[in-house]
């Protein structure tokens, strides 16, 4: 007997994303929705293809992505971003797995990120695989407060065919969501007992720009690899200097004393 499937998607102020990414899988068995605080249309707009929508408090990327598998009842999940879509040959090759039930226990997806109205094919951001297809019973997402991902227990297998990922539409968007995205990193960072270290300011940015822009080539993405290098070398300081700060604070609080 095929396997059933349940698509599950979180979801913050996403109205101008949910239509195209719930209509990309609404042939799943099932769509499970949680949706955090959302002030726009969003839950309007995902009760047009679902009843399991629920309002939920936001706990951190990977707490509410388990929420949402925790909701579905489908013996499959696949977890799919607002900002993502299944494409037909992704749903086919799902499908295919569906009905012989496997064989593995969970599934690299490839994705196709956008940046600004293009497909970039370089600086590490193609063929971008995380495991997005698994079995219920054997999958779970290490909890994190960002860049969260999922721990199979069982077999890895690889699917083909990409889906499409519409990230950062313009440069106020990747602004916006890296301050947003580099607090919660540094705040991750501190959770760890992390400490801080002498000139990381200067060279992780640094690094970050010679990796992105050289060494994974964006250079042959023209303008837009030269943005991407630069925006995520900016990332990667204020993630630390915001690291640096709570470190700091938590020392003065009477944590454990800042080491230099």
């Amino acid at each position: 007997m095929k396997s059933r499937l349940s698509v599950t998607v979180i979801t913050h102020n996403e109205e101008a994303n949910i239509v195209d990414c719930l209509e990309s899988a609404s042939w799943a068995n099932e769509i499970v929705v949680l949706d955090s605080d959302s002030t726009d249309r969003t839950v309007l707009w995902a009760k047009q293809f679902t009843d399991r929508v629920y309002s939920v408090p936001w706990h951190g990327f990977g707490k509410n992505k388990n929420q949402a598998i925790d909701e579905a009842r489908m013996e499959w999940i696949f977890v799919l971003d607002a900002d993502e879509r299944i494409t037909p040959a992704l749903r086919r090759e799902i499908q295919e797995i569906l009905k012989g039930d496997g064989p593995a226990d969970g599934y690299r997806v490839p994705r196709r990120n956008h940046f600004c109205g293009r497909f970039i094919r370089h600086l590490g951001w193609y063929p971008d695989y995380s495991i997005r297809l698994f079995r219920k019973a054997n999958g779970r997402f290490i909890e994190r407060e960002v860049h969260e991902s999922v721990e199979i227990n069982g077999s890895v297998g690889t699917l083909r065919e990409p889906m499409l990922h519409y990230t950062y539409r313009t440069i106020s968007d990747f602004v916006l969501r890296m301050d947003r995205y580099s607090t919660l990193a540094a705040q991750e960072l501190l959770k760890q007992d992390k400490k801080p270290h002498f000139g990381e300011l200067v060279w992780r940015p640094f690094f970050t720009f010679l990796s992105l822009y050289a060494l994974k080539k964006g250079f042959l993405e023209g303008r837009a690899g030269y943005t991407l290098a630069f925006l995520y070398s900016t990332y990667n300081f204020l993630k630390y200097y915001k690291f640096r700060e709570l470190h700091e604070q938590r020392a003065k609080d009477g944590g454990q004393p800042l080491e230099d």
